[in-house]
Parts: structure tokens; C-alpha cells; sequence
């Protein structure tokens, strides 16, 4: 079977779909990756074919910044792409709506890789969940709406959906979580498994790690690892960084992730950095520090560490809910308190918090997340070839008109 990835370029999307694609290849599938410019030295470290959207007509066609307004130029290049490499099936990322309509023009299955929790309505139940930010409503409307103006754009709103009423979900959505990150008593939709973390990430280079550890011997206070996920409208945390960090008990590591202004003060026992990987770095900490994005809070609990969540947009404020149910993290507010540190020091010396942390991770640990996602992949596909019941003529032939 020929795969086409074609996630999000970003590593929380990337990193994942390579995962599963690397367990495809082993099986004896041929995977290559569709992504931005910029992935082309992670395909290479995971030793998959790549090929760069800008020259399919696809700039900035996966960046998770512009992933609603460069939908139909995602579409397009997905097409395009899919056609040069003839794919028998896509894997693609949640909020990859022209991945999804390429895979319908040209009559593909495709396979969604989704986040550490589901993003949007339940099947039932789930009702009286709290929201810290948007409802699952809200946001489940909003990407239809953006999914239904993209199908008009790509000239397919005169059929109906091939997914029906649930088409984010692909063939098959894989969640990378855990379900007890799902709210209690909600029930998925039908088309939703779990997989497990899906845990991949480029090598690191020696010497820089051997670097980072040198600047942090010198400071010798123990270590928060912080990541920054993708800044929206809400403030900025470094003002609680720089509050929590200076003269405090702790040094931090900082990811800047794509947070583009980074402004530590004077005197703050601040490391920032910007690597493709993060294992090493929570590894030598104790506690996270995250905004709640899925990648740094499944990196967290797969090594037993707490986490101190403070959430701005997306899928954010819905993981920290979830983690904080869980009781594997505390809620870290973005407003100055003085009392910043205290609260980390707090939650480092939660033993209730880091036991649970190890028992979930641990449990994240022990599921062979590659293994379930080719699994399901290798499923859509057998059901995409097998004969319908009572077939008396072949399928139709793909599409081949975008």
C-alpha cells in the first residue's frame, strides 16, 4: 500500500503521524510525507520520503498558525501530491480540512491522527462538562463551518458528504491520549479509537544537549521544563515565567514552541531554547510547565512528571481540564500573584500529583501506540477494497479531477 502523510508540519502533528508511518513502513507499506519546507530535515531523521507543499502550490498550506485560511490551498496541493505519489490512503491531522476533501475528490480513505483528548462533540453525555474556554459546540460548529466553505470552494457542495454529519473525523479518528482524559460518562463517536501517545521525535545532537546540561550544573537549582505552546489572544505568560523564576527555588528551561517574542528579565534563572525535540529536556526536570497543548503534556506524563497547565486557545484550556480532572496537574493562573513560585514549589512537592502522573503514564507507557495506529490504518484500508454486500459491479474508479 502506497501512504501519503500529510499532517500539519508542526512537531505535535508531524511527530505523531511519522510515528505511525515509520510502523506502516516496517510492516511493508510505502509512506512518504507531504509537509512544509521546513519538515523536510525531520523526514530525512525519520527516514521517509518527503516532498515540499510550496511545490505543489501549498505555502503555508500546513502551518498550524494559517491552518483555516490556507485550507483550500491545502486542498490542492493534497491532490496534487497524492496524485504524483499515487497514494492508495492519506493520514492526515485533526483540522486538516483540505487533506480531507482531497481524499473524498480523489475517493481515497484517509486516516485522522488526533490530539491527547477529543476536540469535539461527544456522541451523548459530556453535557455538564465545565469549559475553561470555548464549548465543544462552539468549536465543533466553527470547523464545520470552515470545512462546509471549503467544500463549496473546491467545487464538491453539490454531493453530500461521504462522512455524513460527523466529516472531521475522516474514516477513522486516533486519539493519543488516554480515555480517562475523556470527560466521564461521554461517549465518542463511533468512528474515534485510541491509540496511545504516538511518541516520536527527531534525535537530539549530543552536543547540544551536553550544553544545556552544562548551563544547568552551573545554576544547580532543580529544573521546571516549560513549553509554549501557540500564543492566541490571551496574555502572555512570560511575566508569571519571570515572577516564578526569579530568586525563586527553581531554573527553567524554556521552549519557546512558536512563541516569537520571548522576554525574560534580567536575573531570571531562564534557558530559553528552540529545539525540534523535547525528551532530554523533560527528562532532567521535575516538573512541566505548559500552556496545555498535547505534545508537551503526553512528553510529560509518558516520563511520570506533574504538570502546572496554564491554557490560552484551541485545544488548550479542554486538555488542561482534562489533566486537572485526572488529577496529574494544577491550574498555573497567567496574572502576577507573587505567588508564583510557592505554587510550583507546591505541585513539585505533591506526592499525590506525581503518583498519579506515573500511574497514567505509565499505563500511556505500556500501549503499543504505533502498533494500534497501523492497525487501524491497515483496517480503513480493507474496508475501502472490500466488496459492498450485494455489489453486483465494481466500485467506480477514482476521481481524477480535482
Amino acid at each position: 500500500m502506497n501512504i501519503l502523510l500529510c499532517p500539519l508540519s508542526d512537531g505535535g502533528y508531524l511527530y505523531p503521524a511519522i510515528a505511525a508511518g515509520r510502523e506502516l513502513r516496517r510492516r511493508g507499506h510505502h509512506v512518504s510525507v507531504l509537509g512544509r519546507s521546513t519538515a523536510a530535515p525531520v523526514a530525512a531523521d525519520a527516514g521517509l520520503p518527503f516532498a515540499a507543499a510550496e511545490d505543489f502550490g501549498g505555502h503555508r498550506a500546513f502551518s498550524a498558525t494559517w491552518w483555516g485560511p490556507r485550507g483550500a490551498a491545502q486542498y490542492r496541493a493534497t491532490v496534487r501530491a497524492a496524485r504524483e505519489a499515487g497514494a492508495d490512503l492519506l493520514v492526515t491531522s485533526v483540522l486538516c480540512t483540505g487533506a480531507l476533501l482531497a481524499a473524498e475528490t480523489l475517493d481515497l480513505p484517509v486516516v485522522v491522527v488526533g490530539l491527547a483528548a477529543h476536540l469535539w462533540d461527544y456522541r451523548s453525555g459530556g453535557d455538564d462538562e465545565p469549559h475553561l474556554g470555548r464549548t465543544r459546540r462552539s468549536r465543533t460548529e466553527g470547523c464545520l463551518g470552515l470545512y462546509t466553505d471549503l467544500r463549496e470552494e473546491a467545487g464538491l457542495a453539490g454531493r453530500a458528504p461521504r462522512w455524513g454529519d460527523e466529516p472531521l473525523l475522516g474514516d477513522a479518528l486516533l486519539l493519543r491520549g488516554d480515555p480517562e482524559l475523556e470527560y466521564p460518562g461521554a461517549v465518542l463517536p463511533e468512528r474515534i479509537q485510541h491509540v496511545g501517545p504516538l511518541s516520536w521525535e527527531p534525535a537530539p545532537d549530543p552536543a547540544e544537549v551536553e550544553e544545556i546540561d552544562d548551563h544547568l550544573a552551573r545554576n544547580g537549582k532543580p529544573v521546571v521544563y516549560v513549553h509554549l505552546g501557540r500564543f492566541f489572544e490571551g496574555r502572555t505568560l512570560w511575566p508569571r515565567l519571570n515572577e516564578a523564576f526569579t530568586d525563586g527555588p527553581f531554573q527553567a528551561v524554556v521552549e519557546q514552541g512558536r512563541s516569537t517574542d520571548p522576554q525574560p528579565a534580567p536575573g531570571a534563572d531562564i534557558l530559553p531554547v528552540r529545539k525540534r525535540w523535547m525528551g532530554p529536556l523533560v527528562d532532567r526536570a521535575g516538573l512541566v510547565l505548559s500552556s496545555g497543548t498535547s505534545a508537551p503534556v503526553l512528553a510529560a506524563l509518558l516520563r511520570g512528571r506533574p504538570l502546572a497547565l496554564s491554557p490560552n486557545g484551541s485545544e488548550q484550556p479542554l486538555l488542561t481540564g482534562a489533566c486537572v480532572r485526572a488529577g496529574v496537574a494544577v491550574h498555573f493562573p497567567k496574572s502576577p500573584s507573587g505567588q508564583a513560585s510557592a505554587l510550583l514549589e507546591s505541585a513539585w512537592r505533591d506526592d499525590g500529583l506525581r503518583a498519579r502522573a506515573q500511574v497514567l503514564g505509565g499505563r500511556l507507557a505500556a500501549t503499543d501506540s504505533a502498533a494500534r495506529a497501523a492497525d487501524a490504518v491497515e483496517r480503513v484500508a480493507g474496508a475501502a477494497t472490500a466488496p459492498r454486500p450485494g455489489a453486483t459491479t465494481p466500485p467506480p474508479a477514482r476521481a481524477t479531477a480535482a
